[in-house]
């Protein structure tokens, strides 16, 4: 179940969108069109990350965004 990962959001003008980058895991990132809609999807994306990673037997990182 994905924890309170840190995201980090910023407007990316080169790809008018919105993205999520979520730090304790690696490679895992979103983008949407507006804020709540990279918002969802880096949920999604996150959940993703962590079935893979449970799947290919890696170790899932501690969520520090407490």
């Amino acid at each position: 179940m994905p924890g309170n990962h840190e995201l980090i959001m910023y407007w990316s003008e080169e790809d008018r969108s919105f993205i999520v980058e979520v730090p304790e895991l690696p490679g895992c990132m979103a983008d949407g069109a507006t804020q709540s809609e990279a918002l969802t999807n880096a949920q999604r994306v996150i959940e993703e990350w962590i079935a893979t990673a449970t799947a290919l037997g890696r170790k899932i990182p501690k969520a520090n965004g407490n």
